[in-house]
């Protein structure tokens, strides 16, 4: 099957809003975070008791699926005033921009605390569409509730979804989620890079519409405290295709505000079909590794130990496609032999829970060693690129191989990337991020899910 190419790193070398090289300041960091295996195994086991639930919910409720996801890590960053998610928010509101991957009759949004040591007191939040920057569409602005309330304190690693709002919504059509936080939060969950302008007001300012431009006079570059979106969706989405890695599936490099991503890619893709089709969402995290718990905060948990929340108890998963690795190899000189048998375990994780899943190549790197250092690039990092990339095409323990490696190498020099596709010989650029969405080929995806059990 040829499918998605998906991968890789972000240093604290780089800036994440800006394709030149900069030298940024180390981040600001609270106590790092603890990641146990007994943890990471407990995680899984609840993800197979809970996904019975999930198919409960669709059958009460009609068919809920994740729309948009903005994989939540603690609070750290490299710039406080870009995202000031290392001091948190204090009587203050956060507007996100968010772009669904689906349309339906209602949506329903999840707030999390997931990164927080502390309870996290929600003043109140609303739902509306986007009119641009910070401003919503006239009448289309909703509070949240929560079991009816429009406030809730939700607690440290922890997050709460709204009740259902009608709001009719269209595959590709931009949300504004906002949150407002009365109280000092401490260190804020986010998600770090957005590749996308988010806003701060003063106060509360959840409800405001057409002059919100007045409000909101912040930008800042990440998401915080919003991490999903669900849709009560048409009839026609099957449900939910879930892109799981790093700085590659999180559109690191690609141009902001435009929903360049290959994720969003293959959301056009899938909007775009008549029949069945499947909504999308993104679950890269930048700088993220299989076995390493990185000292920037912002770069999140390892795979394994974010795996049931991110990718198996999303509402309607059916499939993921995974690309990981890049960054153990060029970060830690990890070698493929150490990767395999985490990738087994993923595998076995989300068959239990009635997923297909599907394994994306590592991409080129050669000429990456410059700015990111270690072993990203070099001889010895390729050689174990080219060893796990082996393993994913022949091994036969996924549902499917994406290969992403053929879909953007240069044919004179396959160890690097495409000229036409590279940003910075390790990320690809819109035009390869679009070139890794092609190589999905949806049409087997959407053939699996419908021969297997629904979960």
């Amino acid at each position: 099957m040829a499918i998605v190419h998906r991968p890789h790193g972000v240093t604290p070398e780089r800036r994440n809003t800006s394709r030149s090289s900069l030298d940024l300041p180390g981040p600001r960091l609270g106590r790092p975070p603890r990641v146990s295996l007994a943890a990471a195994v407990i995680a899984l086991l609840t993800v197979a008791l809970a996904h019975p639930a999930l198919a409960a919910d669709q059958a009460a409720e009609g068919r809920w699926v994740a729309a948009w996801h903005g994989s939540p890590t603690p609070g750290g960053t490299f710039n406080s005033q870009d995202c000031p998610s290392d001091v948190g928010l204090s009587g203050q509101t956060v507007r996100n921009i968010v772009r669904l991957s689906a349309g339906g009759t209602a949506v329903r949004v999840r707030i999390s605390n997931a990164g927080g040591a502390e309870p996290l007191k929600v003043g109140a939040a609303s739902v509306a569409l986007s009119a641009g920057g910070a401003t919503t569409t006239a009448g289309t602005s909703q509070p949240l509730r929560f079991a009816g309330q429009t406030s809730i304190v939700i607690a440290a690693g922890g997050e709460a979804v709204s009740d259902p709002v009608a709001l009719k919504v269209q595959p590709l059509q931009t949300l504004a989620v906002s949150v407002y936080l009365p109280a000092k939060t401490g260190p804020a969950t986010q998600h770090y890079f957005a590749a996308q302008d988010n806003f701060l007001a003063a106060g509360n300012q959840t409800g405001a519409g057409a002059g919100a431009d007045k409000q909101f006079t912040r930008k800042i570059s990440c998401w915080m405290f919003a991490s999903g979106v669900d849709v009560k969706a048409t009839p026609n989405v099957a449900g939910t295709l879930i892109a799981l890695g790093d700085s590659i599936t999180d559109g690191y490099l690609s141009t902001k505000n435009t929903n360049q991503r290959y994720p969003d890619f293959l959301a056009q893709r899938l909007a775009s079909r008549k029949g069945t089709t499947l909504s999308v969402v993104n679950a890269g995290i930048i700088g993220n590794e299989l076995l390493t718990v990185r000292p920037q905060l912002q770069f999140g948990y390892p795979v394994p130990a974010r795996l049931a929340r991110d990718v198996l108890t999303q509402p309607g998963a059916r499939a993921v496609i995974l690309l990981a690795g890049i960054n153990d190899i060029g970060d830690r000189s990890a070698k493929a032999t150490d990767l395999i048998p985490v990738y087994q375990q993923i595998i076995q994780a989300a068959r239990a829970a009635g997923l297909k899943i599907y394994g994306g190549t590592l991409v080129p790197f050669a000429g990456s060693t410059g700015t990111y250092k270690g072993d990203y690039g070099t001889a010895k990092g390729e050689q174990e690129r080219q060893k796990l990339n082996t393993w994913i095409r022949t091994s036969g323990a996924f549902d499917g191989v994406i290969d992403f490696d053929k879909a953007l190498r240069d044919p004179s020099d396959p160890s690097r990337l495409l000229p036409a596709y590279d940003a910075d010989k390790l990320h690809p650029n819109d035009a390869g991020y679009q070139a890794m969405a092609n190589a999905v080929n949806l049409d087997a995806i959407l053939g699996d899910i419908a021969k297997g059990t629904s979960p």
